[in-house]
C-alpha cells in the first residue's frame, strides 16, 4: 500500500513547510487504526507497519493464538491458527494484512479527516515555532493589503505568512499600499483557535533598537551598550549609549560620519527626533542629559524618593519640557525618575537658590 509518489510527496512537505516526515507518517497511522477499528471492532489490535526503502506501508489486524477464543476481534483459536500456518503455537500473534481501500465510504472519510487535522496542527506548531524564536527580530515583508480600519497585513518569511501591524503599532502618517516593501518588527506570537497570529510593530522602541543594532557595528559588537531607550512613535525618541572602550566615542559611532548612520534611521521613521545621549552613573549628570537638547543649569536629586528639580535658563523652558511635555517626559521614563523642570526665573522666586546658599554657607 502507498506508492513512491507518496513518500515523494513526504519530502516536499519537509522541504517547503518544515512538516515533519514522522509527524505525517504518524498522523496517517493514526487515521489508518481508527478506520480499522470502525471496520473490525474497537477491540481490535490494529499494527501498522513502515518500511521506507520499499516507500511501502502495510496494515496488518494482530491477534493471539489461544486454546479457547473469548474476545474474537483480539484472539484466535490454535486450529484456526494452523490452518494459516502450521508452525504456530499458542501464544503467539497472527498478523492478517488488511487492505484499506476495500473500507467503506465512512471509514475511508474519517481517516482522511484524522490526516488533514494532523496536517494542519503539524503545520500550526511548526509556524508558531518558527515565529516564536523570530520575537523581537527585525524582519522585512511585502504589504499584502491594507484594511479600510488601516490594518496592514504584511507577508513575512520564506513561507509568506502574513503578519498583523495595527494602526497602534504603525508610525503615525506613515501610508503603505500592497506591495510597498516594508520593516517591522515581530512584537508577539500569539497561537489560537484560527492559527497562528504575528502581531508586528513600527512603533515600539525595540524597532529603534533593532535599527541601531543592524547600522551600527560597534554595538552589534557589544563595544556601545544602548543602556535605555524610550519612544514616542512618529514625535521623538530617546536613547542613552555607553562605551566600554575609552578610545571609542559611544555617541559618535551612533551618529556616524557626517550623521550618516543616525540619518539612515532617521529617513526609516519618516523624520522621527532621535536624541542620543552619553549614559552616565552620576544621576545628576544622567538626567540634566536626559533633558537634551535643553541646556541644564542645576539639578537638585531626591535618591530615596528618586525625584530631581532641575533649573534651566528662562528661554529654554520651553525646548526642556517639550510640546505637551513631551521631552521631560522621555527624560523621566529614559532615567526612571521623576523631574520637575524650573525656569530659571521661577527657582529664583520659589527660593530654591536660597536652599543651595543656606547649604553652601553650612559647610
Amino acid at each position: 500500500m502507498i506508492s513512491k509518489e507518496f513518500f515523494l510527496a513526504l519530502d516536499e512537505l519537509e522541504e517547503l513547510k518544515g512538516i515533519s516526515k514522522d509527524k505525517v507518517i504518524e498522523s496517517l497511522e493514526t487515521a489508518l487504526t481508527i478506520a480499522c477499528k470502525k471496520n473490525y471492532g474497537e477491540a481490535s489490535n490494529i499494527v501498522v507497519k513502515i518500511f521506507p526503502e520499499k516507500c511501502a506501508i502495510r496494515v496488518y489486524i494482530c491477534k493471539t493464538v489461544v486454546e479457547t477464543v473469548e474476545t474474537p476481534e483480539k484472539e484466535i483459536s490454535l486450529e484456526d491458527a494452523r490452518q494459516i500456518k502450521k508452525s504456530y503455537k499458542l501464544g503467539d500473534e497472527v498478523l492478517t494484512e488488511i487492505d484499506p481501500r476495500g473500507f467503506g465510504r465512512i471509514a475511508a472519510q474519517n481517516a482522511r479527516q484524522v490526516i488533514m487535522n494532523s496536517l494542519h496542527q503539524a503545520e500550526k506548531d511548526v509556524t508558531f515555532s518558527q515565529y516564536m524564536d523570530k520575537e523581537n527580530e527585525l524582519l522585512i515583508g511585502v504589504v499584502s493589503r491594507v484594511k479600510d480600519d488601516g490594518t496592514i497585513y504584511v507577508e513575512i518569511g520564506k513561507n509568506q505568512m502574513e503578519g498583523v501591524l495595527t494602526v497602534q503599532e504603525q508610525i503615525p502618517g506613515e501610508r503603505y499600499r500592497a506591495g510597498d516593501r516594508i520593516k517591522v518588527l515581530v512584537k508577539r506570537v500569539r497561537d489560537g483557535a484560527g492559527g497562528t497570529q504575528v502581531m508586528l510593530s513600527r512603533a515600539s522602541f525595540m524597532f529603534i533598537k533593532r535599527l541601531f543594532e543592524n547600522e551600527v557595528p560597534e554595538i552589534r559588537a557589544d563595544i556601545v551598550q544602548i543602556k535605555s531607550i524610550v519612544r514616542e512613535a512618529g514625535f521623538r525618541t530617546k536613547m542613552a549609549v555607553y562605551s566600554t572602550d575609552p578610545e571609542i566615542d559611544a555617541v559618535g559611532a551612533c551618529v556616524g560620519n557626517k550623521g550618516a548612520r543616525v540619518n539612515a534611521i532617521v529617513s526609516e521613521i519618516g523624520g522621527e527626533k532621535i536624541d542620543i545621549i552619553p549614559w552616565s552613573s552620576d544621576i545628576l549628570d544622567y538626567i540634566a542629559r536626559a533633558l537634551s537638547p535643553a541646556k541644564v543649569l542645576i539639578v537638585q536629586a531626591d535618591e530615596d524618593n528618586k525625584e530631581a528639580k532641575v533649573v534651566v535658563p528662562d528661554e529654554k523652558l520651553s525646548l526642556a519640557i517639550g510640546k505637551e511635555g513631551q521631552n521631560a517626559r522621555l527624560a523621566a521614563k529614559l532615567t526612571g525618575w521623576k523631574i520637575d523642570v524650573k525656569s530659571y526665573t521661577a527657582a529664583m522666586q520659589s527660593g530654591m537658590f536660597d536652599d543651595i546658599k543656606n547649604t553652601d554657607e553650612d559647610e
